[in-house]
This record gives C-alpha cells, structure tokens and sequence, in this order.
C-alpha cells in the first residue's frame, strides 16, 4: 500500500501538464496580416493568468496559448479588440488587462506613495527643526 501512495505522489507532477495538443490559434499567425496585427496588439495587452509578469503573447503556459486562440479566433470573426478585451475583463477581472481603469476603489493605491513621501519630508523638516533649535 505504501509502494502504491509513493507511486501517486511520484506520478503527480507529470499530470500537471495537459497532453492536448495545442489550439489551432495558439502559435499560429492568422492570414490576414491586418488582423494579427490588431490580435498581436491586443494579446500584449492582456496578462497571462499563470505566468501574472508576462503578456498572453510572451507566454508559454498552456492558458496562454488557448487565449491567444480565443484572441485570435474571434478577431477573425470580425469582432473588435475593444469588445474581446470587455468580455475578458468580465470573465477574469480588471486585473487581467495591463491597463487597467482609474477606478475610485484603486485610487488609495496611486495616492499613498505621494502622501508616504509628503509624511516623510515632514518629518526630516521637523527633525532638521528641532536639531538647529
């Protein structure tokens, strides 16, 4: 019974990656040079969900690639970079675009290093006040 937990747990790894072949999209330019030029610009876009540092177009991961299929299938079907970006955002989150909307819930995030840095030069002021006193 041990042999067998051992064997499992052995086994594991190599059941992580798919043996699916890849989408037809994945690695393949479309025909149409004015097409994979809008899916090439979109796909630098978005954020690969694996990878997290690396564009859906930079990326290797297996998800990466079935969304370049999707990228790339639909900019085929005539639809606009700008409504496949929309439905992405819907499906997987605001975090899934490198650009992001200025959105009231983010704006702490943008203000708190201008007002770290104000808090700061405060305090050396009065330190440096203090010091001369």
């Amino acid at each position: 019974m041990l042999g067998l937990v051992l064997a499992l747990l052995a086994a594991q790894p190599a059941l992580a990656d798919s043996s699916l072949p890849p989408a037809e999209w994945a690695n393949r330019q479309l025909p149409d040079p004015r097409q994979e030029a809008r899916a090439r610009a979109l796909m630098e876009e978005l954020r690969c969900l694996v990878c997290q540092g690396q564009s859906i177009a930079d990326s290797d991961a297996e998800i990466a690639g079935d969304m370049r299929h999707l990228v790339r299938t639909r900019i085929a079907a005539g639809e606009k970079p700008r409504a496949i970006r929309s439905w992405l955002v819907e499906r997987y989150g605001h975090w899934i675009s490198y650009r992001p909307p200025a959105e009231p819930v983010g704006w702490p995030l943008w203000l708190a290093p201008l007002v770290l840095l104000l808090l700061g030069a405060l305090l050396v002021r009065k330190r440096i006040k203090l010091r001369r006193g």
